[in-house]
């Protein structure tokens, strides 16, 4: 494998945290398979440095993706946005062409495709949603594609229940916003997702208590690590079918790497690469 030259393209995940993520070794592992004379790597930066850098790598040949807490900014900042990053006010992977910045959100089909692997169809389920963030949105704009009857979203936030409210759109009344645990305590949910950071660190706090709710058919954490979540080990140890965000990383790895190298990706390298 030869170094890079001065033709080399850049691409770089733009978040913070950065330092836990596994995707510069998924797009890495892609990029040498194919041979595509580019690089990746991560870039920790703060809100207010995201514009630049992210138009920056855009403008020089490369591009990139974007993690949390940054993909509401990302969307504000790309010049071209796709119907999804327009739905959902976020923006996950960046690229340039015909002199325009484009952007799109590879993160709600990845997740749809991941969560029907252990939940299967979700039309007419109802769905508890942790986080009302750019992660929660794309979520709730694939759950709601797919038929999802009822989307509990837990936030803090009233003006993140407003951003929920308008990815909804004409089906906000299938959306319903809490901000207190202790609102749905006894209610059953047939999917709990966590769209939030906790579980990123090792000392954060479970996400939720499963066993104050009822009717779980299925859990997802966006977040993931080596060997599942804490999070999802104990939804299995309560009988709960659980996945964290390793199949939805691949998926949308890949589906970026298609959009900026137009050519099938390698997903089976990218998911070897992630175990």
């Amino acid at each position: 494998m030869h170094g890079p030259t001065a033709q080399t393209r850049t691409f770089a995940l733009l978040g913070n945290p950065v330092a836990h993520s596994a995707s510069p070794i998924i797009q890495g592992a892609a990029i040498e398979h194919t041979g595509v004379d580019a690089i990746y790597v991560a870039l920790r930066c703060e809100a207010e440095d995201l514009p630049g850098l992210l138009l920056g790598l855009a403008r020089a040949g490369g591009g990139g993706n974007v993690t949390v807490p940054h993909k509401g900014i990302a969307a504000q900042t790309i010049e071209v946005a796709s119907s999804r990053v327009r739905a959902t006010r976020a923006c996950n992977t960046f690229w340039l062409r015909r002199g325009r910045v484009h952007g799109e959100n590879t993160d709600a089909p990845a997740f749809a495709a991941a969560l029907r692997a252990i939940a299967g169809d979700v039309r007419g389920s109802r769905a508890l949603m942790l986080g009302a963030g750019g992660a929660a949105r794309s979520a709730v704009y694939a759950l709601l594609e797919d038929g999802c009857d009822t989307i509990v979203v837990l936030g803090r936030s009233r003006a993140r229940a407003r951003e929920i409210s308008s990815v909804a759109g004409r089906r906000s009344r299938r959306v319903v916003f809490a901000t207190d645990e202790r609102a749905i305590r006894g209610e059953g949910f047939d999917v709990v997702i966590n769209a939030t950071p906790l579980g990123l660190r090792p000392r954060d706090r479970m996400p939720l208590r499963l066993g104050k709710l009822g009717g779980i058919t299925a859990v997802f954490d966006m977040v993931y690590k080596p060997g599942g979540t804490a999070w999802t080990r104990y939804a299995r140890s309560l009988g709960i079918p659980a996945a964290d965000g390793e199949e939805m990383l691949v998926r949308q790895a890949a589906a970026a790497f298609e959009i900026w190298f137009d050519m099938p990706a390698p997903s089976d390298v990218m998911r070897a690469a992630m175990v």
